[in-house]
């Protein structure tokens, strides 16, 4: 009978103090929401490049139907090849060679008509041979709601199949299209934060 009670004592107490413990790790609900916004905002700036400027303004380097900020160091650059693919044209290109990197973000425009962003962007993909393995999802910033898709990209001038992806939305002007490729997959993920600049600071 006493070497259960001094169990129960002993079992009282050690769970006083993992309570005690536990409360020592958060000392108010208003702490754990600091913590959670500090986590936040480290992610993000984690996933994010530093603003080199912006493009698509009037007198801009490529003059488009949207804005965003293109990544520190990368060069963009007005396109006048009639190169279309699905419904829309490609209007300008974002190079990632004088910050280290192997790649383009590119930039492509279409006519105004009922197409909505999914629709341009699926037309997108649908016309680059090799693409496959494509999910979509939406997204919203300053106030636009658009279409965004990540794929797999592979044809016999590719060793191994990469990543890439691009993301659209529609304007008065007509669809546009933001899209990501790269040399392979490595360097896709390392020019993402560049991607990700133009798709949070995106107006019309």
């Amino acid at each position: 009978m006493l070497v259960g009670a001094g169990n129960r004592r002993r079992g009282l107490v050690q769970a006083t103090l993992l309570v005690g413990v536990l409360a020592g790790c958060s000392e108010t609900p208003g702490d754990d929401a600091k913590a959670k916004a500090i986590a936040s905002a480290t992610t993000a700036n984690e996933t994010t490049a530093e603003s080199g400027g912006s493009i698509g303004a009037p007198g801009s380097a490529c003059e488009l139907p949207v804005t965003f900020d293109i990544a520190e160091k990368w060069t963009a650059e007005a396109v006048d090849a009639p190169l279309s693919q699905g419904l829309v044209t490609l209007a300008c290109e974002v190079d990632a060679k004088p910050a280290g990197h192997i790649g383009y973000l590119r930039v492509w425009t279409g006519t105004p008509g009922n197409n909505d962003a999914r629709t341009a962007l699926e037309a997108f993909v649908i016309a680059e041979k090799g693409a496959s393995k494509a999910k979509y999802t939406e997204f919203k910033a300053n106030g636009l709601t658009g279409a965004e898709v990540e794929y797999v990209y592979t044809d016999e001038f590719v060793e191994t199949p990469k990543k890439e992806r691009a993301f659209a939305v529609t304007t008065l002007s007509g669809p546009v299209v933001v899209h990501l490729g790269g040399l392979d997959t490595e360097e896709h993920e390392a020019m993402l934060p560049a991607y990700e600049l133009a798709k949070g600071t995106l107006k019309a």
